[in-house]
């Protein structure tokens, strides 16, 4: 594999090229002080709204303004990325960070000022002044949370409380990424080395059985130790969730948290019935786990080693992005095209070097284009790393080319369908061209394990939530015993009765961060069964569902998610894509248990 030891040493090619954002520090300084200037101008706006021209002038610059700051802003953080140790970066983020505060406190004015106007009077500001129909849409859309807003004052109050309602949030992340030491592991060497969270993900991959138990033993101590801490973190978290739902007279916390992305709470719980109903394949992957390990005894710390051993292609990023072309091709020549566009124009940024962020990531630019990072590592999972993040990329690109800036942002919800489909795809072509009975088979156990942490894993994170904060509303007190016992009957029912279950096994819910995001990851599993649905049928060369999907991309956030799935031929208000999701989960086991 390629090391670097600094960013110098990496090739041209394979560094984004952030001169496409600005090509001296001076021209984003001067960007600084315009939008300065025109965060002040926005401020005076302030009272002075009382006819649709004004309306527009102020929502005109407002827009311009937030143009120019997502350029400034981006180039600081891309920097910084690159390399965390640097410190002219940081103070360039940090003055970014100053403006943002600046930019918030000039317009904070706005929707309070919205929401106090009567409908037919902001109709009538939108019927005299033409240039409002590009922000009508907009404008209607926060009148949906007019019944959720209280009265000025009120209002003033809850921002004031905002600090403090984050705090279990805040106190979880500190517990969580500051405070936490996992301990010691024997390292190859047989030498006691410090656990990390990036060492855990590897050692519980291990071959070696006792690695994998000594690492996962280890890597719950803390969380039993804090548990009644932590406990008191989420309790506080999901209890200021449901107070906020009474408080904007929600029906309740849930339907609080789907009403942004106008998801009715059906979709939700028929996605929970439906995976339950169509639970048994996933026992029964569990059961061939356990067979294939030859084990007695079958333990949480034996649920990731891959079951084919010694198969470890190396994958060179050259390689991985033919391999990209080729798999994608079903999506036609533009789109390939603008994925060459991407190597070529050097909208990537491949290989890992000291201080340089960990993980990928995609980042959307308006009116310029995407920039991805990688840490490429010429392996399989960087190979599916560089699909995924184009699958964003894409995305962006299209959104962004296709629509106006109001309408080029897509919201989570559907952000994930633009990844998985990509990954989908790449799997169905290695399957399809592997020759090696190995790698085939490796192929197939990654994708099962993929689809078990994206989708089961996830739908039971989705109903732990559900079950808690409904708990809450009850007025039933949330503690360890509670947090323990609903997340251990959820286990045993996702995870059937193979497993032997170790005291930690219960305390799972104690290390997730998604928790203190309420009813957020339910749209990985959503997103991983529409991506399956519309994969599948690309994948066989189905016309309609490419054109469907291309259009998809483009869309941005121009219709609801929900709505603009349905264009796609994805229906989730049905129980159809979660189905048909659950039913390629069974082929795959199914095919796995015969050539193993």
């Amino acid at each position: 594999m390629t090391t670097y030891k600094t960013r110098q040493e990496v090739p041209e090619q394979e560094k984004w090229n952030l001169n496409d954002l600005y090509s001296d520090v001076g021209l984003w300084e001067k960007d600084y002080r315009h939008i300065e200037e025109m965060a002040e101008k926005l401020k005076t706006f302030d009272g002075q709204i009382h006819n649709g021209h004004s309306l527009y002038q102020y929502l005109k610059q407002s827009e311009e303004l937030s143009y120019v700051f997502n350029k400034l802003y981006a180039y600081p953080m891309l920097k910084v990325d690159e390399d965390t140790r640097e410190t002219t970066s940081q103070s360039l983020l940090d003055k970014a960070k100053q403006l943002s505060v600046k930019v918030s406190s000039s317009t904070s004015f706005f929707m309070p000022f919205l929401l106090s106007l009567e409908e037919e009077t902001l109709k009538s500001y939108i019927n005299e002044e033409k240039g409002l129909d590009y922000f009508a849409e907009d404008l209607m859309e926060s009148f949906r949370y007019k019944l959720h807003v209280l009265s000025k004052d009120q209002e003033k109050i809850l921002s004031q409380l905002g600090e403090a309602l984050s705090v279990p949030s805040h106190t979880f992340g500190m517990i969580n990424n500051a405070d936490i030491k996992f301990g010691k592991v024997t390292g190859d060497n047989g030498e006691p080395i410090e656990l990390t969270r990036g060492m855990y993900t590897k050692l519980i991959e291990d071959e070696n059985r006792e690695k994998r138990k000594e690492a996962y033993f280890a890597y719950y101590k803390p969380y039993l130790q804090l548990k009644n801490s932590i406990a008191a973190t989420l309790s506080g978290a999901i209890k200021n969730n449901v107070t906020m739902a009474k408080v904007r007279h929600y029906p309740s916390a849930l339907e609080k948290g789907l009403f942004g992305d106008r998801v009715p709470k059906e979709v939700y719980e028929n996605l929970i019935s439906t995976t339950k109903k169509n639970i048994t394949p996933l026992h029964r992957y569990t059961k061939i786990r356990k067979e294939k390990l030859k084990l007695d005894e079958l333990h949480q710390y034996d649920m990731s080693v891959p079951l084919i051993s010694g198969v470890k292609p190396v994958i060179s990023y050259e390689e991985a992005y033919e391999t990209m072309l080729k798999a994608l091709s079903p999506l036609g020549k533009d789109y390939i095209q603008m994925l060459r566009e991407f190597r070529d124009a050097r909208y990537i940024d491949v290989r890992e070097t000291p201080g340089k962020r960990s993980g990928a990531y995609n980042l959307g630019i308006y009116g310029v284009h995407p920039f991805i990072l990688l840490n490429h590592q010429d392996d399989l999972d960087s190979l599916f790393t560089l699909v995924h993040e184009c699958g964003h990329g894409v995305h962006s690109m299209l959104s962004s080319k296709y629509q106006p800036q109001i309408s080029a942002k897509y919201s989570i919800f559907v952000a994930e369908v633009a990844s998985t489909v990509n990954e989908v795809l790449l799997i169905n072509y290695l399957l399809k061209n592997e020759q090696d009975s190995n790698v085939r088979k490796h192929l197939l156990n990654h994708f099962i394990d993929q689809y078990k942490g994206t989708f089961f894993t996830q739908v039971m994170f989705a109903e732990f939530e559900k079950k808690t904060h409904e708990m809450a509303e009850a007025g039933i007190p949330l503690n360890v015993d509670i947090f323990n016992q609903t997340y251990e009957t959820l286990f045993r029912e996702y995870n059937g009765d193979t497993i032997v279950f170790d005291e930690q096994v219960k305390y799972g819910w104690s290390r997730i961060p998604h928790f203190y995001r309420p009813f957020y990851v339910y749209k990985y599993a959503t997103g991983y069964a529409s991506a399956i649905h519309l994969a599948t049928r690309i994948f066989e060369g189905d016309e309609k569902t490419i054109q469907s999907y291309l259009e998809f991309l483009k869309s941005g956030c121009s219709d609801y998610p929900l709505e603009l799935l349905k264009k796609t031929g994805v229906d989730l208000t049905t129980s159809e894509p979660i189905e048909n999701a659950l039913k390629r989960f069974e082929e795959l086991v199914d095919e796995f248990s015969k050539i193993l």
